[in-house]
């Protein structure tokens, strides 16, 4: 088991968590950039090493009703690989300029299919497009035609 300090040091190699003293020596390190309400990352680490981080967007870790994984027996490895998939979790997901250019204010979905194509819902104009990357693949004028098209091509909303 890591000691206090060896986890301090650990979760202090990430500068985009901010260190906050509570009570009894435990230590909350807080994401301010997350998308969620969800702040704390590493919440309550305890100087006996004990201590939690937040992984309820997380598939791989067993987590309590906050969405909280105790980190107490982790490993160095163990430990930053945890701290780095939270923060990716509370992240804005940033879309690439590409795609900026294209949905614009318009309102938009994603959808995607079992080999993990995406494709883009768009609403422009008064008519449904659907995009693949830069391209248009179909223009339906209702939402309901759009829909159906994607489900019928085995997409689902992501």
């Amino acid at each position: 088991m890591l000691t206090f300090e060896e986890k301090l040091a650990i979760i202090e190699a990430f500068p985009e968590l901010e260190r906050v003293n509570v009570s009894l020596g435990r230590v909350n390190f807080q994401f301010n950039e997350s998308v969620s309400d969800k702040k704390n990352v590493v919440y309550h680490l305890h100087p006996n090493g004990n201590g939690f981080v937040y992984a309820g967007q997380l598939p791989n870790y067993q987590t309590n009703d906050k969405g909280m994984t105790n980190i107490r027996d982790f490993s160095e490895k163990e430990l930053s690989q945890i701290i780095k998939e939270s923060i990716i979790s509370l992240s804005p997901v940033e879309k690439p300029i590409t795609e900026t250019a294209i949905i614009g204010e318009n309102q938009e979905e994603r959808w995607i299919n079992s080999e993990n194509e995406q494709l883009l819902l768009i609403n422009e104009d008064e008519a449904w497009n659907i995009y693949f990357g830069l391209n248009l693949e179909e223009t339906f004028s209702t939402y309901e035609e759009a829909e159906m098209f994607l489900v019928e091509e085995g997409f689902k909303r992501n």
